[in-house]
């Protein structure tokens, strides 16, 4: 009896998950359609656009990971990766209607959480600071932006229905509602009252404020240097 019922189960999964498969695909396909301009077609997105070929297959690999196959999860991650340019983990949890616009260099890791019609650009990366172990990498809320270069670090949190400005680094938590601009990023703009002046024009250098800071330090020491000599 279990014998027969075991594949029958089996085949139940799968047809559930192929199911599960098209209508995520479906939504994909509405979110390039309703945030990028440049989509002309459903054959065009369906054929032509690495985001969608990339979540398709972490729809795969993440099935596959849930399921214990953690090697077979990997090979699938990493073929789409050199196929699309896009790195996602395949334990990564990411909501529907995730739109990746554009997508090389996408780096998403493992302990990643998306909420629902979430749009990544180009060169993001979703990542750890190399300094926690378990829960290491962002959770975004829903209808959550983050701009091309962007780079969230660490276990912090993105609140729904905020954008993160392109070239920000994220090293903290960013409320609800906000944009967040800057290196390290700081929230500019709240319930869409403004809370700051910082904007993507006039992003500090963080290379020019180190320099700057050790251009000070030298004149301090060779004032003191030179306050030394006198006395002798």
């Amino acid at each position: 009896m279990n014998n027969h019922s075991e594949p029958k189960d089996l085949l139940q999964d799968i047809a559930r998950f192929r199911q599960a498969l098209r209508e995520d695909l479906a939504e994909s396909i509405l979110a390039v359609q309703e945030r990028d301009p440049a989509a002309h077609s459903t054959a065009e997105i369906l054929l032509l656009y690495s985001g969608v070929h990339a979540m398709t297959a972490h729809r795969i690999a993440h099935r596959l990971h849930e399921s214990g196959h953690v090697f077979s999860a990997r090979a699938v991650s990493q073929f789409a990766r050199f196929v699309t340019g896009i790195e996602i983990h395949p334990a990564a949890k990411i909501g529907k209607g995730f739109f990746i616009d554009h997508g090389t260099g996408v780096v998403i890791g493992e302990t990643s959480e998306i909420g629902n019609s979430c749009t990544i650009y180009q060169g993001v990366t979703l990542g750890g600071t190399g300094k926690e172990t378990g829960k290491r990498h962002p959770t975004l809320g829903d209808n959550v932006m983050v701009g091309a270069g962007a780079k969230v670090l660490g276990p912090v949190k993105i609140g729904s229905n905020s954008k993160i400005a392109a070239g920000a680094v994220v090293l903290t938590d960013i409320p609800e509602n906000s944009t967040a601009v800057g290196i390290p990023a700081k929230v500019v703009r709240r319930d869409g009252v403004r809370v700051c002046d910082l904007d993507q024009v006039h992003i500090p250098d963080p290379v020019a404020q180190e320099l700057s800071a050790i251009c000070r330090r030298i004149t301090a020491l060779e004032e003191q240097l030179s306050k030394k000599e006198t006395k002798k």
